[in-house]
Order: C-alpha cells, then sequence, then structure tokens
C-alpha cells in the first residue's frame, strides 16, 4: 500500500525552514478497505514514518504531525520521536476528557504541541493551557484579531504561528505583529519592483542557465562565462572531488570535470548552483524547491508517456520558480531562455498536457489531493505509481542539495 506524502515549509523569523507541516492523503477509502477506517488509515500513515524514514522525509527537520482525535486517544502519535514530531491538533478535535489526557499524557512525554485553524472560544481553553504553538489562518482571521491573539497569548510563553500566508507583504505583517513562525507560498512570489535592474553577478549565473539550456554544450562559450565569476570553477572541482561521487580519480579541469559528470549531471548541478547563487538573499527553501520539482518531473516522465522530454521536463521544474529567485516577470525571464517553445507555454498557464503534467505534479507538492486524483486520471495515470517517485525525487534533491551546499 503506497502512503500519500506531501509536505510544507513553516519559517523562522530569519525566514530558515523551522519545520515542515506532513499532509497525508485525507483518506485511504479507495485503496484500504477496514472496518475502522480511522483506525486503520492512522496507523497506516504513522508506521510510514519508520519506512520512509522522517529524516528523509523532513531533512532532519521538526515534523508537524495532523492529529486526528483517534490519533490522539489510541496512542499513535507516541510511535514518534518527541525531538521531532510537533502534535498539531486539528480544529475539528473537541477537547473531550479522553482528548486532553491524551494531549496531557504527550505533554508529560516531551512532545510540542500545536492548536491548527484557532479560534479563541471558552471550550479550547484547557487546550491553550497545554498549547506550544497557536497557528492563525491569515486568510480567515480579521487583522485587528490577528494582532490581538499575539498579545494575547505571547506573554504566557506561546509562540504563534502565522498560516496560509500567500503574499510577502501578509508576511511582513505577521512579522510586525510579532508571529515566531510563517506557512504559506509568500516564499515563492517574485516581489517585483518597476525599472530593477539584475545585479552583475545574477546575470552572469543566469548567462549560465541561458548556456545549459543549449542541445549541445559549448565548451568554450562555458568556460569564457566562468572566467567572469571564476568562483563556479572552484566550486565545480570541489563538488566532482567530494564524498558525494567517491571517485579515486582527482579532477583537475573544468573539461576533465565535464567529461567525467557528463552533459545531463553537469547541467542538473550548474543549474542549482547558479539558482543558489542567484538567490543568495531568499529561503534556501525556495532553490530547494525549484531542484526538487524539477528531479521530481524528470522522474514521472516516464510515467506520463514522456521518457524523450525527460530533460526538458527538470528544465520546467526549475524555471518554474524563477521569477522568485530573481524578482522579475517570468515572461521577462523566459524570453531569452533557448528552451523548448512549449514547456515555456506550460510555465505561463497555457493549456494542454505539459501544463497538466506541471499542475499534476503540484497538487501532490501542496497535498491536494482531490485535484491530483482528477489529473492522474486525465493524464492515465495509476495514482499509486506516484508517491515512490516523490519519495526518490525528494531523496534526490536533498542529497544533492546537501553537496552542492557544502561544496559551493
Amino acid at each position: 500500500m503506497e502512503i500519500f506524502i506531501a509536505r510544507q515549509p513553516i519559517f523562522d523569523r530569519q525566514q530558515q525552514v523551522y519545520a515542515y507541516e506532513l499532509l497525508f492523503r485525507s483518506s485511504l477509502e479507495n485503496i484500504f478497505n477496514h472496518a475502522d477506517l480511522d483506525h486503520a488509515s492512522n496507523k497506516v500513515a504513522l508506521d510510514s514514518f519508520f519506512i520512509l524514514g522522517i529524516d528523509t522525509i523532513t531533512g532532519g527537520k521538526r515534523a508537524f504531525i495532523n492529529a486526528t482525535r483517534g490519533m490522539l486517544v489510541n496512542g499513535y502519535i507516541a510511535l514518534l520521536p518527541r525531538e521531532m514530531a510537533v502534535v498539531e491538533i486539528l480544529e475539528t478535535v473537541e477537547p473531550d476528557p479522553e482528548v486532553l489526557a491524551a494531549c496531557q499524557k504527550l505533554k508529560k512525554a516531551g512532545y510540542l504541541i500545536a492548536l491548527d485553524d484557532f479560534v479563541d472560544e471558552e471550550r479550547y481553553r484547557p487546550l491553550v493551557a497545554l498549547a506550544d504553538i497557536i497557528k492563525i489562518d491569515f486568510l480567515a482571521t480579521k487583522k485587528d484579531e490577528q494582532k490581538a491573539l499575539v498579545e494575547r497569548f505571547a506573554p504566557r510563553g506561546i509562540q504563534l504561528a502565522a498560516e496560509k500566508l500567500e503574499t510577502r507583504e501578509a508576511f511582513q505583517e505577521a512579522m510586525q505583529m510579532g508571529y515566531s513562525y510563517f506557512q504559506g507560498y509568500f516564499f515563492s512570489k517574485p516581489v517585483i519592483i518597476s525599472g530593477k535592474e539584475i545585479p552583475g553577478f545574477k546575470l552572469n549565473y543566469l548567462r549560465i542557465l541561458q548556456e545549459i539550456q543549449r542541445p549541445h554544450l559549448d565548451y568554450e562559450k562555458l568556460e569564457e562565462i566562468m572566467k567572469t565569476e571564476m568562483s563556479l570553477s572552484y566550486k565545480l572541482l570541489r563538488y566532482i572531488n567530494s564524498a558525494f561521487f567517491g571517485w579515486r580519480v582527482e579532477i583537475r579541469s573544468i573539461k576533465h570535470a565535464l567529461v567525467m559528470l557528463g552533459e545531463s549531471d553537469f547541467k542538473r548541478w550548474a543549474s542549482f548552483i547558479s539558482l543558489s547563487n542567484m538567490a543568495k538573499d531568499k529561503p534556501n527553501e525556495l532553490v530547494f524547491q525549484a531542484i526538487l520539482r524539477g528531479r521530481y518531473l524528470e522522474v514521472l516522465a516516464p510515467a506520463v508517456r514522456f521518457s524523450e522530454r525527460a530533460q526538458d521536463l527538470f528544465l520546467m521544474g526549475i524555471f518554474s520558480l524563477i521569477d522568485a529567485i530573481i524578482d522579475r516577470p517570468l515572461l521577462d525571464v523566459l524570453a531569452d531562455m533557448p528552451i523548448a517553445e512549449d514547456i515555456k507555454a506550460a510555465l505561463m498557464g497555457e493549456k494542454g498536457q505539459l501544463r497538466d503534467i506541471f499542475e499534476l505534479m503540484l497538487s501532490y507538492e501542496q497535498g491536494n489531493w482531490d485535484l491530483f486524483s482528477e489529473l492522474a486520471a486525465k493524464n492515465r495515470i495509476e495514482e499509486n505509481e506516484i508517491p515512490p517517485l516523490y519519495r526518490k525525487a525528494l531523496e534526490w534533491a536533498t542529497q544533492s542539495f546537501s553537496a552542492a551546499q557544502t561544496t559551493g
């Protein structure tokens, strides 16, 4: 049985990832028949941590686990390591005596307790007394209440998390109000300022990205560009000589590195090292997300009958966030990129099979399971084929990004 699991980052005030909220498929009913579905699905979901490895899923960060009443009173949460898990009690859970007893037991055992989509009502006060973190839905809560909740609970030592932040402005407002944690897609939106020029060093990396999209690498042209950004040569040699490859042969030149790596692997490395350097003023998660999307679409290619265009799908993934990385309109960035026109069209939202594949990837990434099922059917792909591909992409992106960061 496959477990459908995605993740969404939760940032601290320095825009570093504090934790990931793990998004499980809301129901396993279509692939699991059991008299007690709540019991079965929760047990399977939690067991998946030990099959998949929580470090693989969260990269060593904390994991916010949506806790139903069944998960709490049946004691399944206690299967997870207390130093990694944050128990996120859903707003649908009534704080009855059994639930409160379970939460008190978890709190005593050292687990962090978070309240999801919090509404300040009398009946939730017993849970507030146990809470370490309170999450506020910024789309459903009025501004004056958003601020009042911080003033009410922060003095008690409770940290406030603002969720469903969709814009940079909303994030900045939450920061000013005194929130500690921030969740939503604000970090992947560009901040476009009219007339803003791309800094010189970012142009160099953008030129690298442009060059590696060509069907065949022009080594002389690449060397010429690298001479304007000599740190790239150093980073490439460190990367290829790192323990990540385990080669005994010492690489001494760019050309030797290209031969050893091969064009495809060099293009991947150059893509995310360029993205990383262009995004030095952005959260690392933004670059990681671009790399993950690229790899996910690449491994998805055979399943959607696009094997021959796996590299194009990789590019579609990494370029899907380029506007946020350099704060330029996507249309402007793509205009000068020598990538396939149908890939550009899909990124700009033009309907078609490539856009369907892109949205299939997005729906899984965001845990939008209803849309995911619809798009899987439209693309004639079995839903159970997707989770192992996501895990494969996540493992590769985590390992590759770590190696690039260490040697970059």
